[in-house]
């Protein structure tokens, strides 16, 4: 008898990199990764997505831990480095934005690659939040040459809805001009051959892998359907896709991608599955057992990770959206369906095949509602906003107890995104669009116009520091942001290393110690400086011989007389550019600080005479703080 081969389909795990990222913030710890650990090694997924995107960032940030630590302990438990790995381990880039979130020269991506490849990273899945293919030409060169696989990613993203202009978006009535008003013959940008066109350019220069990269999970299944078919039918390399289910189409579009050939399916296990993440294996599972494809994964042991990965979503709890409302529990492997929820199953793929987009989207949402996955989010859908930066501004907001603006800021995210250029929403674009669009809020909640408050690196974006934008920003709405109408490309001679200071109370030490903490300086010196100044404090503290200091009394603190300068927003200090006594003029910076991960510049708003400073750099400060006091 003939033996019959199946259909594949490989698997990428998110469960540690954009599952805990979009549902938990990325608060995971290096002690939950390594009870995880052991229970990852018999899964065999192809690639296990670990480190990259926000990880870097918020383990240093949050966490006071480090991501080469991580790496390496992953890398070690997975044999990466070894000629047959247990799986392939990946990160995320963000081509000339690094892990950052800003422009970076290649002197600093070639050094993050080397570390990271030698740490044992074997595939760097690279994107550019603006789809500007020239921004992801060095790092596909770099990852090939260092001996890495190079993975391309186009961000998916959608034309713009149609709506009713409020006066305040400067390139709102370009942008109608060129769509149209909401009729059916409007020129659309974000077509499938967009796409195609991008993943060609990026196979052609390297790419070994090509995914499609739906961060907001916007990707309907028709739209899955015509894209992936068209990308398997453009391309040589494998295909990958990657969702998320927050606006309520990710399981459905990933099993349209499945019947269109997908090769590599993005998903996350059950606790870490659905909702603002990737949709869950053990669903994905179950569709292509029912359809005679193989999954390349041990069912057994991702059961096993199951259970742990409970514990580690109760110890998530303060981050969790969904912590009094989480999915039942389910093996599949162990448990029998329901038959009304099995004929679900056989219903939507009957729907899929059929191309019935809704008729699918309606068994699917049954489906994820018999396991209490979360229903689809409105919000976040008509925001067309990824999952993760949607957990990430509800978490930051919260920290900076500012929640009452999470609904208006969510609301203002289609027009700053419309001012921008019309860009992809993923990091760090997400991120810069989701700050401003919170400063936008507060400008008019204060009774300000729109984008009187900005952060520096919307500034950056709106001036072309980032890339060329799908759609060009108005002139008008550039200048009345930076100051000139004029598009200024990043100019790689501008970057300033930073500097590695000897720091004489703690021994004479140097900040970074090693090449690897010097390019954590290079990648985020504001979050890095104070991760590796407690490193060095530790070990000056772990030699210091115990010294008996006078304890000296505190001036009584005078009270607060003469005007002030409050922080228009929650956040860190990152540096102050005046001093006591100082006269300052209108429009001159008094000092910058951190929120949200975006620096923002506070400017004298009129002529004074600086009485006294308030704040010093370090310091945390809530939303209409005092910062400065001036004379009378």
């Amino acid at each position: 008898m003939a033996t019959i081969n199946r259909p594949k389909l490989r698997i990428r795990d998110l469960t540690l990199r954009d599952g805990q990222q979009s549902l938990f913030a990325t608060r995971m710890s290096q002690a939950t990764i390594d009870r995880l650990l052991p229970l990852y090694e018999d899964a065999r997924f192809y690639i296990m997505e670990v480190w990259g995107g926000a990880v870097p960032d918020s383990v240093m940030r949050y966490l006071d831990e480090s991501p080469w630590n991580r790496l390496r302990t992953i890398s070690n438990a997975m044999d990466s480095k070894s000629e047959h790995p247990k799986s392939l381990l990946s990160a995320l880039s963000r081509g000339r934005n690094l892990f950052g979130y800003v422009p970076y020269p290649d002197s600093v991506l070639k050094g993050f690659y080397k570390e990271a490849i030698d740490n044992g990273l074997n595939v760097m899945r690279i994107f550019d939040a603006l789809n500007d293919i020239d921004n992801v030409r060095e790092s596909i060169r770099l990852i090939n040459s260092l001996g890495g696989i190079a993975d391309g990613a186009v961000c998916y993203t959608v034309d713009p809805k149609p709506e009713k202009s409020n006066g305040q978006s400067g390139i709102l009535g370009k942008i109608k001009s060129m769509f149209g008003n909401g009729s059916d013959n409007q020129e659309k940008i974000f077509t499938d051959s967009y796409f195609v066109e991008k993943a060609k350019a990026m196979e052609s220069l390297g790419a070994k892998i090509i995914t499609l990269k739906d961060m907001a999970g916007l990707v309907n299944p028709s739209r899955a359907a015509s894209i992936i078919s068209a990308l398997k039918r453009e391309l040589k390399v494998p295909v990958d896709f990657h969702t998320h289910c927050t606006p309520g189409y990710g399981l459905a579009s990933s099993l349209m991608a499945i019947i269109n050939g997908v090769d590599i399916l993005d998903t996350n296990i059950w606790w870490f599955g659905g909702g603002s993440a990737a949709p869950a294996i053990e669903l994905i599972y179950i569709f292509c057992e029912r359809m005679g494809v193989e999954v390349e994964v041990n069912m057994e042991a991702i059961g096993r990770i199951r259970k742990e990965l409970l514990k580690a979503r109760n110890e998530l709890a303060d981050f969790d959206l969904n912590r009094d409302n989480m999915p039942i529990d389910f093996d599949p492997l162990r448990d029998r369906l329901p038959a009304e929820i099995a004929a679900l199953f056989d219903a939507a793929i009957d729907f899929a095949k059929a191309g019935d987009e809704q008729a699918l989207l309606d068994v699917c949402h049954k489906i994820e509602a018999h396991f209490n996955f979360p229903k689809p989010n409105e919000l976040v859908k008509d925001a067309e906003v990824p999952g993760g930066m949607y957990s990430n501004m509800v978490a930051q907001l919260r920290q900076l107890k500012s929640e009452d603006l999470l609904e208006d800021a969510m609301k203002l995210i289609p027009m700053v995104r419309r001012d921008a250029g019309l860009i992809p929403l993923v990091t760090p674009t997400s991120q810069i669009v989701g700050s401003q669009a919170v400063l936008v809020a507060l400008d008019r909640k204060n009774g300000k116009p729109d984008y009187t408050t900005t952060n520096n690196q919307f500034i950056s974006l709106v001036k072309g520091e980032y890339g060329h934008t799908p759609v060009p920003v108005d002139p008008a709405f550039r200048a009345k942001i930076t100051g000139s109408p004029e598009e200024k490309p990043y100019d790689v001679n501008s970057y300033k290393r930073p500097e590695n200071p000897v720091l004489d109370d703690m021994g004479g030490r140097t900040l970074a110690s090693n090449n690897e903490e010097f390019l954590l300086l290079e990648l985020l010196p504001n979050v890095a400086n104070g991760f590796l100044r407690k490193r060095r404090a530790e070990e000056y503290a772990s030699e210091a011989k115990p010294v008996h200091e006078a304890v000296e009394e505190t001036a009584p603190i005078e009270p607060i007389t003469g005007p002030t300068l409050v922080a228009p927003m929650g956040g860190k200090v990152i540096s102050v550019n005046v001093k006591d006594g100082q006269s300052v003029r209108k429009g001159e910076l008094l000092l910058t600080y951190e929120a949200m991960k975006m620096e923002n510049d506070v400017e004298a708003e009129s002529d004074a005479v600086i009485k006294r400073v308030l704040v010093r750099v370090g310091d945390v400060v809530g939303t209409d703080a005092p910062l400065i006091e001036f004379q009378d």
